[in-house]
């Protein structure tokens, strides 16, 4: 039985992997996506925003009927 050697490893090889795709990656961003404008943004948001309110609005009220329900059942 001998010492058993692991092949060497190839750290500078996969480093320069990972800074280039880096790299890359930022320089996509910076030329090749349209970023949208900030009033597409602000209106965006706004439908979000009321969209989100309206969903909370209406659970609420599901919640609410559901809870009054069940609550009038258990007191018969």
């Amino acid at each position: 039985m001998g010492v058993r050697i692991s092949p060497p490893v190839h750290k500078n090889k996969d480093m320069k992997k990972i800074v280039s795709f880096v790299k890359d990656s930022i320089e996509e961003l910076k030329t090749n996506v349209d970023w949208p404008k900030y009033s597409v943004l602000q209106s965006s948001s706004l439908v979000v925003l009321i969209a989100s309110l309206l969903f909370a609005l209406i659970i609420g009220v599901i919640d609410y009927v559901f809870r009054e329900g069940v609550g009038l059942l258990y007191n018969l």
